[in-house]
């Protein structure tokens, strides 16, 4: 998803201006980095703040033009379109933000890919669970890497199996063992030069994987990266982490949870690979694919060319969905 270019240069000459990534987002200020590492704290500048009241539009992972202040400090100017965009629905009334999701909170912007970390047991990976977290990334469009990582312990068989399912719609999976070091070139290679969000359910070992693909680098993301959203208040310290080998990386809290922004019921079929490339077959065009005369979906469940666990889970976050959007 792209959003329409941002600015508010006025008058300035655009080559006083210096280009930068923002790498960390905290209480309306912004740290950016330049091409040659150094780095700036800024604010938005006059109307773009404006903005910022009904909208994120300054996250980490946008890239920006700011000015140079007398003291050092930074005013951002310009915000380039979005190549890619994690948000969730931020709900601004009621009792601990319980109202309807009025404002967009952005979680990320610009990030390449997202990994997503489940266990080979303990906890056993969840079908459902994987599923949730695979619709963020397909509705921010990310590339998708499904890591499963424990592989030393017993269950990894059953985990192999589990993943056949993902690997035949398309899907990347990375085995990885943080004890006897599995799977840790081929993820420095994929975390390569790029931005990604790399997040999963808690218990997985996330921390201790990390700390082996570059020494610290878990206690440094799982350090810097908070997210808090409650009521009317909003409390952000997010941070690019970055890579000694190249790229940048951020666990993402906000992921965890799925008030996904902008998704109404109808559209959810498309974010399930398998079932997008078949609902055009459906013989209604509104079809929820639950018990509709010719529909091309549940035909394909029965004749077993999508596995019965992603169907099941597109029904219960589909039930989901319609109950918030009742509410």
């Amino acid at each position: 998803m792209k959003i329409t270019s941002i600015t508010s240069v006025g008058c300035l000459p655009l080559s006083n201006l210096l280009d930068g990534l923002i790498v960390k987002d905290q209480s309306g200020f912004f740290v950016v980095e330049t091409a040659d590492g150094a780095r700036y704290t800024c604010r938005l500048r006059g109307r773009l703040m404006e903005e910022a009241q009904s909208s994120d539009i300054a996250a980490i992972g946008d890239r920006v033009r700011f000015s140079l202040n007398d003291d050092g400090t930074g005013s951002i100017e310009e915000i380039e379109e979005r190549s890619s965009v994690v948000s969730r629905a931020l709900r601004t009334a009621g009792v601990r933000g319980a109202g309807s999701p009025e404002r967009e909170a952005v979680i990320i912007a610009n990030a390449d890919q997202a990994l997503l970390v489940f266990a080979a047991a303990q906890p056993d990976p969840n079908p459902r669970m994987i599923d949730r977290f695979i619709v963020m990334g397909e509705k921010g469009g990310l590339d998708i890497f499904l890591v499963i990582n424990k592989t030393d312990l017993e269950k990894k068989h059953d985990a192999h199996g589990l993943m056949a399912v993902y690997e035949r719609i398309g899907y990347r999976v990375l085995y990885t063992s943080a004890v006897e070091g599995e799977g840790l070139d081929t993820l420095r290679d994929c975390l390569r030069d790029k931005i990604s969000v790399f997040t999963g359910p808690s218990g997985v070992g996330k921390t201790s994987l990390l700390n082996r693909v570059q020494e610290g680098l878990g206690r440094a993301v799982k350090g810097v990266s908070r997210y808090h959203l409650e009521g009317q208040h909003t409390t952000r310290d997010s941070e690019l982490v970055k890579l000694a080998f190249g790229g940048y990386l951020a666990d993402t809290p906000g992921m965890r949870n799925l008030s996904i922004w902008d998704v109404e019921p109808e559209e959810l079929d498309g974010y399930f690979r398998e079932i997008a490339a078949i609902v055009q077959d459906c013989r209604f065009a509104d079809c929820m694919h639950r018990s509709e005369p010719g529909c091309a979906v549940r035909a394909a469940v029965e004749a077993g060319e999508i596995a019965r666990s992603r169907y099941n889970s597109y029904l219960a976050l589909r039930e989901e969905i319609e109950a918030a959007y009742a509410l």
